[in-house]
């Protein structure tokens, strides 16, 4: 049998799209609605939806900033595969074992280095303990990033 063609499906986190959004933006919306019924009023019942508006309204923007959290983790991750990749290519030598060394705003650093600068780029960091500022700072040709989220 033939191999099928792998088709690019949408990857869904049940607990996440089906459970708390859907029930944060139900919240939300009915907290707004209710206390848009009762504003105004100086009672408990009027401080109570209000509350519960607020509490809806944070953490519906906590989901949303968690899908960002979730992008930029998975972008320093594969910044972190290129610099292996790209550092195995240029010394035929892995990085993983210089990796317990550099932080990961070193490794985000060294991504601009050139292929020519990057090999003495990782020993200086390493050996000078260098900041990610001061690595940027001694890259003579940036290759940027403009993919970046």
């Amino acid at each position: 049998m033939a191999d099928q063609p792998t088709q690019n499906k949408p990857m869904y986190y049940p607990w996440h799209h089906f459970v708390l959004l859907p029930a944060a933006l139900i919240l939300a919306g009915y907290g707004v609605r209710r206390y848009l019924d009762v504003a105004g009023n100086d009672d408990e019942t009027s401080r109570l939806w209000f509350t519960v508006m607020a509490l809806a309204i944070v953490g519906l923007g906590t989901l949303v900033m968690m899908r960002q959290h979730y992008a930029l983790q998975l972008q320093d991750r594969l910044i972190r595969l290129e610099v292996r990749q790209r550092y195995f290519e240029i010394t035929g030598q892995s990085l993983r074992p210089l990796e317990a060394q550099l932080q990961l705003s070193q490794i985000l650093a060294l991504r601009f280095a050139g292929d020519d600068e990057l090999p003495g780029l990782v020993q200086a960091a390493i050996r000078e303990k260098l900041s990610s500022k001061d690595i940027q700072a001694r890259i003579q040709h940036f290759q940027f990033d403009h993919l970046r989220v």
